[in-house]
């Protein structure tokens, strides 16, 4: 538990730290573009340990920050900070041009946009990396929404719903994939979703209510998709193996009744016990019957009768570089339309705010990503899930920072867009009462969603 913490608190740190030391040097390229002057450019926070300035190395603190850059290392090594000459409206002007404030609006607000911009560009280039190498997705994730199982006393069974049902309508979605319904799901706790299913090729309608689960209170029916019965791998000297059964197959009939999902192959096998079976497969573009006896063996710890397949659960691809950078956009809108259909649905009391995580779910989560990989440490496999969640993370850092609230780059984009409608300039007066607002409300918020990430840590589910 304690190594568990200290792995996530490193992690976090890393990650975390990378981001937003991306996003302030999207500050900083744009500034040193249009000319503005930049007195401090620092990885880390707090105390300088040491920089460079002028060409020259130094430790410890500087006396004189006026003239050029001091590229810098400081004591907190969680992101870092870019301080620009007259960025301070409280401070006299002097009409420097190398000053921020003494620059046009519309610069002023490309150097703000730069960083949020940043954040985003390292969403995609982090997905696009992974998906060239690396492209993992469910073999189920991306087919019709067929039932595989059912728990049993789940919303799902109450409903009447069975293995096998293919699902045709869910709420608004019309032959939605299992991808599609499991977001749909996931985001409508509480609410009614009308069903259409069918069933031995019959048309039938039910509705489920999705019930709040987990730590995130995200929304749970109780069905899982059918996983296509493909085999993956062979284990050697097995039945399987034994009979001339190939990996590609896919199991298409036992005993002459056909299998949809790997859920019904697993059942029926575990119903026939050690008699032999007739297994139909389809191979290339013809079908093949093998003649074999199930074995018992253990899987989990559990006695189950086998074959000896490995069924394909995931997919695992490499993507030339176009169609992986194209993936990468299209996973990072859907992540942001589902971030703003999530605030929204909080705002309006349809989500519980428990969905929301701060920087101790952030640490957790980015911890239980880097201990779920497997295989050599430098594969793409070790690193998928962290990559993934670094991601998501980077786009959900540029996304806040884009809300309009003062003392973020979106309220200070706000504030340049009210000047640039009213043609002047907002006294400091008001400035400052603006920012005091946001930092309020921005404490607000930090204090609330840690203390929801600590509920979340100790409440027991």
């Amino acid at each position: 538990m304690f190594s568990n913490a200290i792995t996530d608190i490193v992690v976090v740190a890393v990650a975390l730290g990378l981001m937003v030391f991306i996003h302030e040097l999207g500050h900083f390229l744009a500034a040193k573009w249009v000319g503005v002057r930049v007195l401090t450019f620092s990885f880390g926070f707090g105390k300088r340990l040491l920089g460079v300035k002028h060409g020259r190395f130094s430790w410890g603190s500087l006396a004189d920050e006026s003239e050029g850059t001091d590229y810098r290392l400081s004591l907190l090594p969680l992101g870092g900070y870019v301080k620009m000459a007259g960025e301070d409206p409280s401070q006299p002007q002097t009409g420097d041009p190398g000053e921020f404030l003494g620059r046009p609006r519309w610069q002023r607000f490309f150097i703000v946009i730069m960083g949020p911009a940043m954040n985003v560009l390292l969403a995609v280039l982090l997905l696009t990396g992974l998906d060239r190498y690396y492209y993992e997705e469910p073999a189920f994730e991306t087919q019709q929404a067929r039932i595989g199982d059912v728990e049993a006393n789940s919303v799902a069974a109450e409903a009447g719903l069975r293995a096998g049902d293919l699902i045709t309508r869910l709420g608004d979605l019309q032959n939605p994939t299992w991808e599609n319904v499991e977001l749909k799901v996931a985001m409508s706790p509480n609410a009614s979703l009308p069903v259409d299913f069918l069933r031995d090729g019959k048309l039938d309608h039910t509705a489920v209510i999705p019930r709040p689960q987990g730590r995130e209170e995200l929304g749970d029916v109780g069905w899982d998709p059918c996983l296509p019965p493909q085999v993956d791998s062979i284990e050697t000297g097995a039945p399987a193996a034994r009979a001339g059964i190939r990996g590609g197959d896919r199991i298409v009939a036992l005993n002459g009744q056909p299998v949809l999902c790997s859920q019904a192959l697993v059942s029926s096998l575990q119903t026939n016990q050690d008699r032999p079976v007739q297994i139909t497969v389809a191979r290339g573009d013809q079908n093949v019957e093998f003649s074999l006896t199930p074995y018992l063996g253990s899987v989990e710890g559990q006695k189950k009768w086998l074959i000896g397949v490995g069924l394909r659960n995931y997919i695992v691809k490499q993507l030339n570089w176009a169609r992986a950078f194209t993936t990468s956009i299209d996973d990072n809108i859907k992540t942001a339309q589902l971030s703003f259909d999530a605030v929204g649905k909080i705002l309006t009391r349809q989500m519980s705010a428990r969905s929301l995580s701060g920087p101790i779910g952030i640490a957790q989560m980015s911890g239980e990503a880097y201990r779920a990989g497997t295989g050599k440490v430098f594969s793409f496999a070790r690193w998928a899930d962290l990559i993934s969640i670094s991601a998501a993370i980077s786009l959900s850092l540029g996304i806040f920072n884009l809300l309009p609230v003062p003392i973020l780059d979106g309220g200070v984009i706000m504030l340049l867009l009210i000047e640039t409608v009213i043609r002047r300039d907002l006294s400091l007066r008001v400035k400052e009462r603006v920012v005091q607002v946001g930092l309020a409300l921005l404490l607000l918020l930090t204090v609330f969603v840690m203390y929801n990430d600590l509920v979340k840590t100790f409440k027991p589910y």
